[in-house]
């Protein structure tokens, strides 16, 4: 090719996106769903009565690179309880000016309290408004819960929150074959596999 028609090859391409179909997406009027497990904005969850999950152990914040997470835990009263057992995430705060959405804090978490939604519109106008504070990470109430402080349900543990036997309306239903469940609740039928298999021993 001669030298001056380099130049007018150089277009080629160009021209060839010109006419070629355009995918612009129409955002923000139409947005694409996100992946199942699409790491976007935290949430701070709740017992079914409730009470919250969190028991300001602080765990997340250790475990996150960016220290993008501060936690201040305080004691329950029994004039003042907010989450079953003896202490809550008092202060809580995200900062997504750190965040890297790496997802270590919820892998931390020993009662699952945070959970990463997939809510990805984190964009602001100010630095201030980017450090979300526990009024925006808790999630909603349940239908037919309690807002806390409130008590735990009667004649409930820690324990019975954590395998889910609270309903919203804060009563204790325990699960078959758990330790508060009634004699009546199990039967010599439920074997587990790993009772079957230290049988064969």
């Amino acid at each position: 090719m001669p030298d001056f028609l380099k130049p007018v090859d150089g277009f080629r391409v160009t021209f060839g996106g010109m006419f070629s179909p355009t995918i612009t997406e129409q955002y923000p009027e139409e947005k694409r769903p996100t992946a199942p497990r699409y790491h976007g904005r935290h949430q701070l969850n709740r017992h079914p009565d409730g009470l919250e999950k969190c028991i300001g152990c602080e765990l997340c914040a250790w475990a996150c690179p960016a220290d993008a997470i501060y936690v201040e835990g305080a004691d329950n009263t029994p004039e003042e309880r907010y989450s079953p057992g003896e202490r809550y995430g008092c202060v809580y705060q995200i900062n997504y000016l750190r965040c890297i959405g790496c997802g270590l804090c919820i892998e931390a978490c020993p009662t699952r309290a945070l959970t990463m939604t997939n809510d990805y519109e984190l964009a602001d106008d100010n630095r201030a408004d980017l450090i979300y504070e526990k009024d925006r990470l808790l999630a909603p109430l349940p239908p037919g819960a309690e807002a806390p402080p409130h008590d735990m349900a009667p004649g409930s543990t820690e324990e019975n929150y954590y395998r889910g036997e609270i309903t919203a309306e804060g009563r204790l239903v325990p699960r078959t074959g758990s330790p508060g469940a009634p004699p009546s609740a199990t039967t010599g039928d439920d074997v587990r596999p790993d009772d079957a298999r230290g049988s064969r021993a």
